[in-house]
C-alpha cells in the first residue's frame, strides 16, 4: 500500500499584538472599508482622533464633574478637571431655592416645555412647507425671495430686535408666551437648510408622482419628507438647543409666563457665594439638548448613510 505523502504546513508570521489592536480600533471607527493604509498612517489617525475628542470632551467633563464638587473646590486655582471628593450639596441647595420661589417651579418647567416643543414642530413643519415651492416651483418673485433668505442669515439677533419688539407689540403679544413661539416659526435657518435639501431631490419623483395622480400635499408629505430627513432631524436639534435656553426677558414680564432659564438665572445671580449652585444649573440646562441631540444624531447618520438620492 502507498503511503499518503504528508504536506507541510509552514505557519504564517502572527503579527504583534498592538497591530491586531490598532486594526482592531480602526475597523470599529470604518466599518466596513478596508484598511489600505500602513501601519504608522493607521496610528497617526487614531492619535489625532483622540486628542480632538479629548479637546470636544473637556468642556462637558469639567461641567459635570463641578456640578459635584464642593466650594472650597470649585474656587481653587488653577482649577482641577476632576472631583475630589464629591458632594450633592449644589443640587440640594438649588432644589431649596427652587421651593422657596413663590412661583411652582413646575409652572416654569410647563412654560419650557410649551415653548420648545411647540417652537419647534411649527418651525420645523413651516419651514418645511415653504422651502418646497422654493426648491421645487418656479414663480414670480421666487429668486428674489430666495435671496432675501439668504440675506436675513447675516443680521445678527441682536440688530433686529426693536423691529421685532415693535411688531409684536404692534400685534398684541407683548408679555405671552406667542411672543417666543411665532418668531421661531420663522428663523431663516431652518428654511435656508431645508430648502437646500429639498433642491437635491430629482424632478423625476415628483412628475412620476404628477403623472400617478398625487396631489400637491401628498407628494410634500409622503415623497419629499421622507426623502429629506436628515435635516429636519437636524432642524430639530437647533431648533431644540436654542428654544430651551431662551430666558424671552425682552418680552415676557410676567412671573408665572417665564420659562425655567430665566428661574434659574435669577437664583444664580447671588453672587459668589451661589457659585455650587451655578455649577448644578449648568449640568442641568445642559442634560435635556445633549440627550435630545444623541438620541436624534444616531438617526440623522443612519439615515445619511441609506437615502443616496441619485437621478
Amino acid at each position: 500500500m502507498k503511503q499518503k505523502q504528508k504536506t507541510l504546513v509552514i505557519p504564517k508570521p502572527q503579527k504583534s499584538l498592538a497591530y491586531r489592536s490598532i486594526k482592531k480600533i480602526m475597523k470599529l471607527i470604518q466599518p466596513g472599508n478596508a484598511l489600505n493604509r500602513s501601519l504608522g498612517g493607521d496610528v497617526i489617525l487614531l492619535l489625532t482622533l483622540l486628542i480632538f475628542g479629548m479637546f470636544t470632551a473637556y468642556p462637558m467633563v469639567f461641567i459635570i464633574n463641578n456640578a459635584f464638587k464642593p466650594l472650597s473646590e470649585i474656587l481653587i486655582f488653577p482649577p482641577k478637571l476632576f472631583v475630589r471628593n464629591i458632594t450633592l450639596n449644589n443640587f440640594r441647595d438649588l432644589i431649596q431655592l427652587m421651593a422657596e420661589s413663590w412661583i411652582p417651579v413646575s409652572r416654569y418647567v410647563f412654560n419650557t416645555v410649551l415653548i420648545t416643543v411647540v417652537g419647534t414642530a411649527g418651525h420645523v413643519l413651516f419651514a418645511s412647507m415653504a422651502a418646497y415651492p422654493l426648491a421645487k416651483h418656479i414663480f414670480p418673485g421666487s429668486k428674489g425671495l430666495n435671496k432675501i433668505i439668504v440675506y436675513s442669515l447675516m443680521f445678527n439677533g441682536a440688530v433686529t430686535a426693536i423691529p421685532a419688539y415693535v411688531i409684536m407689540s404692534q400685534l398684541g403679544l407683548i408679555n405671552s408666551l406667542w411672543a417666543i413661539i411665532l418668531p421661531a416659526f420663522a428663523f431663516s435657518l431652518g428654511l435656508y437648510l431645508m430648502k437646500n435639501f429639498m433642491e437635491q431631490i430629482p424632478t423625476t419623483y415628483i412628475e412620476s408622482a404628477y403623472m400617478d395622480g398625487a396631489s400637491e400635499f401628498k407628494i410634500f408629505w409622503h415623497i419629499v419628507m421622507p426623502l429629506v430627513k436628515p435635516a429636519w432631524l437636524t432642524l430639530i436639534i437647533l431648533s431644540f438647543q436654542t428654544l430651551w435656553g431662551t430666558t424671552g426677558g425682552q418680552y415676557i414680564y410676567d412671573e408665572a409666563l417665564k420659562p425655567l432659564s430665566f428661574a434659574l438665572n435669577q437664583i444664580v445671580g447671588g453672587g459668589i457665594a451661589r457659585t455650587g449652585v451655578v455649577a448644578a444649573v449648568s449640568l442641568f440646562m445642559m442634560i435635556v439638548p445633549v440627550t435630545v441631540f444623541v438620541i436624534s444624531q444616531s438617526s440623522i447618520i443612519e439615515t445619511m448613510a441609506h437615502s443616496g438620492i441619485k437621478e
